[in-house]
């Protein structure tokens, strides 16, 4: 078998390194973006969560007033009995809608972890490289 040779320079070998390592260095951070706007959707459907039983329990402040007169009117219970069991059930609803959204929120990871780790073994083969 014969070898291969490489006539370049060194100075030619460090600048093609030097080009490639800057290439990596890109890649790396397309990655890391392309990561953290996928976590910030995540993120922000979690938030709409929020949000909805945050305008869930808005309502049911509202259905506590329409409930008083309502009630007053039609029902034999009293009024403000009647409008305490209606705004409970939608307060419920609101916090359980907040709990979840904001339990989902706390368990995304906004770190690009993908990002870090490949960053971590192409600095250990670039070092690898210069031995």
């Amino acid at each position: 078998m014969t070898q291969a040779r490489d006539d370049r320079s060194l100075g030619d070998l460090f600048g093609d390194l030097s080009r490639q390592l800057t290439t990596l260095i890109r890649q790396e951070i397309d990655l890391a973006r392309t990561e953290m706007t996928a976590k910030a959707t995540s993120a922000g459907r979690d938030a709409a969560l929020i949000g909805a039983g945050g305008a869930l329990a808005y309502g049911g402040a509202l259905v506590l007033l329409g409930a008083v007169v309502l009630i007053l009117i039609q029902l034999g219970l009293d009024a403000w009995l009647s409008a305490l069991i209606v705004g409970i059930v939608a307060v419920a609803l609101g916090a359980i809608l907040v709990d979840r959204g904001r339990s989902q929120l706390s368990r995304v990871d906004i770190v690009p972890e993908r990002a870090i780790e490949t960053a971590k073994d192409e600095a250990e083969w670039a070092k690898e490289q210069l031995k």
